[in-house]
């Protein structure tokens, strides 16, 4: 049974296992049904572990679903005598996953595309690397390790120091070894970013429901239709998720997606009830006061096109992005070669504006 909330706690305890409660892997079993179909590869190796955390974006050799262009030959060899596979070698390390390349397409095979995420993060910040029509949609390894390289948020997951940062000291044996980089692979579907919404529980109580999308929508300014989701979602919670899962303690953030009559849910994902999780809609503060209260969960939506919410205008995760041109460019290329070919493109540029 959940602990009673001392007064004025704004956060639950966070111990590693509490945590760790939250990875993929932790919890989707037990809400399989209820969630989106998904393969979980794990563990992963040092090596994949080591190339995430490399320098520069490129694929592994033998990711892309093409055959290679050229082949080594006797011809690679210049007047020194080296070949350039030796020379290749000092130009720092190359990786290739073929085990790995085969489950991703193994899995390609089964759900027609998929969307990838590690652990806890998944690199929706990185989604404009591929096509906009069909943001995050994997189709082959090499774009599935193009949205991991070029995501920020996931580097969260290969740093056990930020992935346990705020737990409370560890009282048992338990290290580092505990965790386990692990590669998810969810069937991808378009998804109508409208009907997603963020759920906040504490002490087993259900508070609050965010809508996740900072765009106004009209259909959420109907009174009845905020009656009727809300109704939906806390029926839904209380079938599927309220009491069945000890390891939260009560404590735990839930996403969901809506089904397009609003009437039923899907488990997005789960993550703690902590400050790493946005509360969105809501502060935290404003969470321990509906708490206290013991009332109704709180609905809040962007209802306005004046909402403070709806007037980011700017694309989400911009800082991330580059010239899609320029990230032709650097593909297979060191930061070296990348910059002598882009003073080379420049100077070519202008001598055309020239002419």
């Amino acid at each position: 049974m959940p602990s009673v909330v001392p007064k004025h706690t704004l956060f639950p305890e966070l111990t590693r296992d509490s945590l760790l409660a939250f990875q993929f892997s932790s919890w989707y079993p037990r809400f399989a049904s209820l969630s989106i179909k998904s393969s979980i590869i794990r563990p992963l190796s040092q090596d994949f572990r080591d190339y995430l955390d490399s320098d520069g974006v490129f694929v592994p050799e033998g990711a892309e679903d093409v055959p290679a262009e050229s082949t080594l030959s006797d011809e690679d060899e210049d007047n020194t005598g080296v070949s350039s596979e030796e020379e290749d070698e000092d130009e720092g390390p190359r990786y290739a996953f073929p085990e790995l390349d085969a489950r991703i397409r193994d899995a390609v095979a089964v759900y027609g595309a998929v969307f990838p995420k590690l652990n806890f993060s998944s690199p929706r910040d990185a989604a404009w690397m591929l096509p906009a029509s069909s943001p995050l949609k994997c189709t082959s390894p090499a774009d599935v390790y193009l949205l991991l390289k070029s995501s920020d948020f996931v580097q969260h997951d290969l740093d056990q120091s930020q992935v346990f940062e705020g737990c409370e000291p560890e009282t048992s044996e338990g290290g580092p070894s505990d965790y386990q980089l692990e590669l998810v692979l969810r069937k991808w579907y378009p998804v109508d970013r409208s009907r997603e919404l963020r759920c906040f529980v504490r002490q087993e109580v259900l508070l609050g429901v965010s809508q996740r999308d900072p765009n106004h929508y009209e259909f959420w300014c109907e009174s009845n239709t905020q009656n009727k989701v809300l109704e939906a979602v806390t029926k839904f919670w209380e079938t599927h998720i309220k009491g069945k899962w000890q390891q939260a303690n009560g404590d735990y953030v839930f996403d969901v997606l809506l089904t397009r009559d609003l009437s039923r849910a899907h488990i997005v994902d789960f993550n703690p009830f902590a400050p790493r999780t946005d509360p969105l809609l809501f502060t935290y503060d404003e969470l321990l006061t509906l708490l206290f209260a013991r009332g109704m969960p709180e609905l809040r939506v962007v209802d306005s096109p004046h909402h403070p919410a709806a007037t980011r205008n700017a694309p989400a995760h911009q800082h991330n992005m580059i010239p899609l041109e320029a990230f032709t460019m650097s593909s297979g290329r060191d930061v070296g070669e990348f910059a002598d070919l882009l003073r080379e493109e420049v100077q070519k540029s202008m001598e055309d504006d020239d002419s």
